[in-house]
């Protein structure tokens, strides 16, 4: 990964060099990609690939239900593709995780691949914040130098960084459903969390930027990355579609700031060059 990634963003910088900054030459980094089971006959590993080529997205966090679509897309790409564990076998699994036994020993023997940079995406509330293998996920997560990625709301984010400070945490969809009141809320008041923005179509209703969005990127643009969140096979279908729609609101912000949320960003989260 570390030759792609400075290769890519060496033409990037050239490209710089010779004019404003244009959508398509934006190189993205997708923060929130599944590969989940019934993918697999739709779109091959070597599809996925293709798609990504065609859209621009040189880099992708991955994690899928069950992990092996992960690993696949892992094995063909493996400069490309950050592995993310998702403690889910299947979809049924979102709602009772928490305090499921069984997904502490499942996690712990797929850590020992020694490959994955985080744990999740996964689903919960404020109120599940203290189950017991959310505590365990923690302490896995502190141990092995991993982030932790969560799909919650406002309070359920900062029930979490309260609890465990020590953990660094990915939100997902910066808390899809929840107003901009509550997230700016969220954002400004805890600098340590990165948020990613899969989903937040209200970001640029219509593709033109939310100014008030565009006041907290600028107040906060190392906080925030990009991404797709292919959770059915219909956004595979819609891919190119739906970073096209993200390319066009990302160049509505200064150039450093555009750069920050569409790549560097997610390298620097995740210890990149």
């Amino acid at each position: 990964m570390r030759r792609l990634g400075a290769s890519v963003v060496l033409l990037y910088v050239l490209g710089a060099l010779a004019g404003p900054l244009r959508a398509q030459d934006l190189p993205l980094f997708d923060a929130h990609i599944h590969y989940n089971r019934p993918d697999w006959s739709a779109y091959s590993p070597d599809a996925i690939l293709a798609l990504f080529d065609k859209t621009g997205v040189q880099w992708a966090i991955v994690s899928s239900t069950p992990d092996e679509g992960t690993l696949h897309l892992h094995e063909k790409a493996p400069d490309r593709i950050v592995p993310v564990l998702r403690p889910y076998r299947t979809g049924a699994d979102a709602g009772t995780w928490t305090t499921d036994a069984s997904r502490i020993p499942y996690v712990r023997e797929r850590l020992k691949r020694g490959i994955y940079k985080g744990l999740g995406e996964f689903h919960l509330s404020a109120s599940q914040a203290a189950d017991p293998v959310v505590r365990e996920f923690a302490a896995l997560g502190a141990q092995h130098g991993l982030f932790l990625y969560a799909h919650t709301d406002a309070a359920g984010v900062e029930e979490l960084l309260r609890r465990y400070p020590q953990v660094r945490w990915l939100w997902a969809h910066t808390g899809l459903g929840d107003p901009f009141e509550a997230v700016a809320r969220v954002v400004d008041r805890n600098p340590a969390l990165m948020s990613e923005l899969s989903l937040k179509y209200e970001v640029a209703a219509g593709g033109r930027l939310d100014p008030r969005w565009k006041d907290l990127f600028l107040r906060h643009p190392d906080r925030f990355l990009v991404g797709t969140d292919t959770w059915v096979t219909s956004q595979w279908d819609r891919f190119a579609e739906i970073q096209t729609a993200l390319r066009a609101w990302l160049v509505q912000l200064p150039r450093d700031v555009a750069e920050k949320l569409a790549y560097r960003n997610a390298r620097k989260f995740l210890g990149l060059p």
